[in-house]
């Protein structure tokens, strides 16, 4: 069974940072990639970033320039720098471990709002 656990959600004004967190535990053999969704309330979950275990980063255009993806492979643990954050960044943001398999973890609140 594999596990993921998000931290570092929460409230912050616009133009503020935070940094999301997750650790993946469990019988973890094969890692193809860890990244993040998000999922605004009324609309689709969509991919923020993903990077890949050869090094690769991928974000979606709307957070280029602002997110920064960064991850351990030897301890299957994925960050989220967020800087610049702009209201329409509010949403529930989750983690993800792709291997033969996808896990996910439980997701954790990100709201920008004054």
């Amino acid at each position: 069974q594999v596990q993921l656990v998000e931290s570092g959600g929460g409230l912050v004004q616009p133009g503020g940072s935070l940094r999301l967190s997750c650790a993946a535990s469990g019988s973890i053999f094969v890692v193809n990639s860890m990244g993040w969704y998000r999922q605004a309330p009324g609309k689709q979950r969509e991919l923020v970033a993903v990077r890949t275990t050869g090094g690769t980063a991928t974000y979606a255009d709307s957070v280029k320039g602002r997110f920064t993806i960064s991850r351990d492979n030897a301890k299957n643990t994925v960050t989220l720098q967020m800087n610049s954050l702009k209201p329409e960044d509010t949403a529930v943001y989750y983690c993800y471990i792709n291997g033969p398999v996808r896990y996910w973890g439980q997701g954790t609140q990100v709201t920008v709002s004054s």
